[in-house]
């Protein structure tokens, strides 16, 4: 349908990426690509997955390579921060309406996909994490992640006034408007908790929204047991810091 030779937006056709980082997930990434291209979606979304391999030193690259599935190869490792920022460049630079963040390791479910989707072709936001701690429905981490969640709930919600029940998460998407700003700058790291509050000291419009994930189906959490009081520690100075840079210089951007 269209009006006045313009597209209506129900007629609109979003070009989404999903971009997947991945470091030596040899066990699980041809079964992922597998599956989202499986998944049936409805016709407002073209879905093209987009590998970020993150220096791998497994067999990561040769099954990517050997399948034909697209990927962005880095030569040095970046961590879950620059690889995911390198999507969301290649997004925002090549025509994609909304870049998709989805773990390789298994544990987001393709079929939850346009839970994530549907508000921003609705106009309803401009990122939408997908949560499991709305409704409390499939894998819940364990009690001591689960405990370093509500913190991060706690202060996030204490310095922008927004409750995000699970900012930890890397299901995630973000239309252009968001692009544009993360090319730009995006944590590194553990950019997650932090990018919220990028993304609510720039103005964009936050919604969370109910999925179902699950346990990882191979490879190794990066944030180990012994570790979740440092990563809480480090990454609450990160939001403080990155709180302070942009609250009190008048820019919405770092560079």
């Amino acid at each position: 349908m269209k009006q006045d030779g313009k597209e209506t937006e129900m007629s609109k056709v979003f070009k989404v990426a999903v971009i997947i980082p991945c470091h030596n997930e040899e066990d699980t990434i041809l079964n992922l690509i597998t599956e989202i291209k499986n998944t049936q979606y409805s016709h407002h979304f073209v879905i093209e997955p987009i590998v970020i391999n993150d220096a791998s030193i497994d067999q990561t690259k040769e099954i990517l390579l050997n399948h034909h599935v697209k990927f962005i190869d880095l030569s040095v490792n970046l961590g879950i921060g620059g690889a995911v920022q390198s999507g969301f460049k290649y997004a925002y630079r090549n025509g994609y309406d909304i870049a998709v963040q989805m773990d390789g390791d298994g544990q987001h479910p393709p079929a939850e996909l346009e839970k994530i989707l549907s508000p921003l072709y609705n106009h309803e936001a401009d990122v939408v994490i997908g949560s499991r701690y709305i409704t409390n429905e499939g894998f819940q981490s364990s009690g001591l992640r689960r405990f370093g969640i509500n913190y991060f709930k706690w202060l996030n919600k204490s310095l922008v006034g927004i409750t995000v029940n699970d900012s930890t998460s890397g299901y995630r998407a973000l239309n252009i408007k968001a692009l544009e700003i993360v090319s730009q700058y995006y944590p590194d790291e553990y950019p997650e908790p932090e990018s919220v509050i990028l993304f609510s000291l720039n103005h964009l419009k936050i919604k969370e929204v109910p999925v179902i994930m699950r346990e990882r189906l191979g490879g190794k959490s990066s944030i180990r047991t012994y570790k979740t009081i440092y990563y809480m520690f480090k990454v609450t100075l990160g939001i403080i810091f990155l709180y302070i840079r942009l609250k009190f210089n008048g820019k919405r951007h770092i560079i």
